[in-house]
């Protein structure tokens, strides 16, 4: 059995990632712990085994971890969960993530918080209640088109109907994930902002609410002034956020906010836990550099001051 005095290393942060796209990012945050005098160490596919095999027999040990891997790619399961055995802190804990990542339960803490979401109606999985009971009421106030959206395989899109018209929609939605509850939902229609679609991706991360304008159809990000936040009433974004991390419990995340008819602030997808941080100086869709090195510092400052 190894002993404390058999540690080797200690790293202050580590963060885990298994998708090509998120090199950039792991490397920004990287620079942003260096900057700060901390310990960084990146585990990737190429050195996951000996960085294992270090942490396993206590001759490496991390002081927080990120973890962007163990839910995509199993392989990385034995690291999180022997990371989390020796007390790590976790930037995002696995209770708070496996919480935030069901819709249908995020939907009712929402509206039990007072947080304004788009109508909507959650259908039992299929394999547990292969009819549904709608009626024509409930479709009626859907509107059409609506949205139809698993409760738990959202990832990316995944599964999700955005112009959906009918009840067989539903009926041949439901059964490609049939242990899933869906989310049927009204679609909501954005106000015109200062010539700006009135849609926003918001990040929060350890305190920090960094709103964007994010164009619903064109996947485009542009930060948020805090000019247009004064002239423009959107004091909302922040409030909503930080209402919504309440509920969520995490560090890190983002989520989707659209001012609708009178001003009135949406909540339109609710917590993105892993959040897309490819960068838009590479990628037409990505998050404005300025953003990615914002959330990254954020991070490094926050680390600083808790693993004093």
């Amino acid at each position: 059995m190894s002993t404390e005095s058999e540690v080797t290393s200690v790293c202050d942060l580590a963060v885990a990632w298994d998708w090509e796209y998120d090199a950039d990012f792991t490397a920004a945050l990287e620079r942003a712990i260096r900057g700060k005098g901390m310990q960084f160490h990146s585990v990737s596919h190429g050195n996951l085994p000996q960085t294992l095999q270090l942490v396993q027999s206590n001759r490496l040990r991390f002081r927080a971890f990120l973890d962007r891997a163990s839910d995509t790619d199993e392989r990385f399961l034995p690291l999180a969960q022997g990371i989390r055995l020796t007390g790590a802190m976790p930037i995002n804990t696995h209770e708070a993530l496996r919480h935030a990542a069901d819709k249908a339960t995020m939907h009712l803490e929402f509206l039990t918080s007072g947080i304004e979401v788009p109508y909507t109606i959650i259908v039992s999985p299929y394999n547990e209640r292969r009819e549904i009971e709608l009626s024509l009421t409930d479709l009626a106030r859907l509107g059409r088109p609506f949205i139809i959206k698993p409760a738990n395989t959202t990832g990316g899109g995944m599964g999700v109907i955005l112009g959906a018209e009918t009840l067989k929609d539903v009926i041949d939605s439901r059964q490609h994930h049939k242990n899933d509850k869906y989310l049927l939902q009204q679609k909501i229609h954005p106000d015109q902002l200062d010539g700006k679609v009135g849609w926003f991706r918001v990040f929060y991360v350890f305190d920090t609410i960094l709103p964007c304008w994010w164009h619903p159809e064109f996947h485009h990000y542009e930060p948020v002034s805090t000019e247009e936040i004064q002239r423009l009433g959107l004091q909302a974004l922040e409030v909503t956020t930080r209402k919504i991390q309440e509920v969520c419990k995490l560090d890190f995340f983002s989520t989707e906010i659209a001012a609708a008819r009178e001003r009135k602030f949406v909540v339109v997808d609710y917590v993105n836990e892993t959040c897309d941080m490819r960068m838009q100086s590479k990628h037409p869709d990505g998050v404005p550099d300025a953003i990615v090195i914002k959330i990254c510092e954020s991070i490094a400052e926050n680390l600083k001051s808790l693993l004093r």
